[in-house]
């Protein structure tokens, strides 16, 4: 009997082995002959050696084909563990649908969840901020726009390529007024922000996440708290611009240091500022619109990836307002 000892790098374990390892308990069962125990980021074989070569050839298949961050499910374990992988799979070029679906993983989330582009035009924003430092997204509700901004930054900060995240929304919402709210400062600001923390938690696991937030990795902070900083080597996101007025948005994108990433996104059918003050994001269209870096990417009904009723409920707000328009 022989032993050997596996290291699983350049590949998130919990992502490979499977929820609960249900990948490796699925291959357990092609290698009745194996002892094989996962643990932490390690995979311990024990058996004869030929079954062990056997078992490694096929697992050096499985290895490239999840360091190309395509899904992994029990077809593809199949195909691997039983037969063999068609070349195809493995071309860039094909046109394969597991293939297909390359880059449009974003990162795995907490217990190897899969974060993805789901729709053409968030696939569109992800290609748009590899290519641009200033990207604007906007469209209705439910399209994906924070969360896919916000998965972009927390790969961005674990593959180094910035050392904080800053994320941000104008603290003005339905008419309300911080001051009328109960608590201090943090307990005031939170509900605003309680969508960014949303998709944070589903991305981070919770005790980093919290030292994160204790050391300024992250920070979230209205808008106001911008005023005055320059915000370089991060990656920072604001939310709901179309809260936020000309002189506000103009304040905010004139932070940007040298090495910075900004991702603006908000909802033009939901502006909630006081008749009398013009949307920053709609002035923001106008203007900048030409400028070379700044991508503008537009997310419609169909990117919406909520519960189906939504769509339904956009598509008959919509109804009223065109025939009021």
């Amino acid at each position: 009997m022989l032993e050997k000892l596996i290291t699983v790098e350049n590949v998130n374990p919990q992502f490979l082995f499977g929820v609960n390892n249900s990948n490796i308990n699925f291959i357990k069962k092609r290698f009745p002959k194996l002892k094989i125990v996962a643990r932490g980021s390690e995979l311990k074989l024990i058996g004869d050696e030929s079954e062990i070569m056997a078992f490694s050839s096929k697992f050096d298949k499985l290895l490239e084909y999840a360091s190309r961050r395509l899904d992994i499910n029990e077809d593809v374990l199949e195909k691997i563990f039983e037969g063999d992988l068609e070349k195809k799979v493995f071309n860039p070029n094909s046109t394969n649908e597991e293939n297909g679906k390359l880059n449009n993983i974003i990162l795995y989330g907490n217990n190897a969840k899969v974060i993805r582009a789901r729709t053409e035009n968030q696939v569109s924003f992800v290609k748009a901020v590899d290519k641009n430092d200033i990207i604007f997204a906007h469209g209705p509700a439910g399209t994906g726009k924070t969360y896919t901004a916000v998965a972009l930054a927390v790969r961005a900060l674990r593959n180094k390529e910035v050392k904080r995240i800053i994320l941000t929304r104008p603290a003005v919402e339905a008419g309300e007024s911080l001051g009328f709210l109960p608590g201090d400062l943090k307990e005031k600001i939170d509900p605003y922000l309680r969508p960014l923390y949303d998709g944070l938690e589903d991305m981070i696991p919770s005790e980093k996440l919290k030292a994160y937030l204790e050391s300024g990795v992250i920070e979230i902070a209205p808008m106001a708290f911008m005023r005055g900083r320059t915000l370089d080597n991060c990656y920072v996101i604001l939310d709901e611009a179309q809260n936020s007025t000309t002189a506000q948005l103009k304040m905010f994108l004139t932070r940007m240091g040298p090495s910075a990433k900004m991702i603006i996104t908000g909802d033009l059918s939901q502006i909630d500022l006081p008749r009398k003050s013009n949307s920053g994001l709609v002035e923001a269209s106008k203007i900048l619109r030409d400028i070379k870096g700044i991508a503008w990417i537009k997310l419609t009904i169909e990117d919406v990836v909520r519960h189906k009723l939504v769509k339904s409920i956009i598509k008959a707000y919509q109804t009223i307002t065109d025939s009021n328009d």
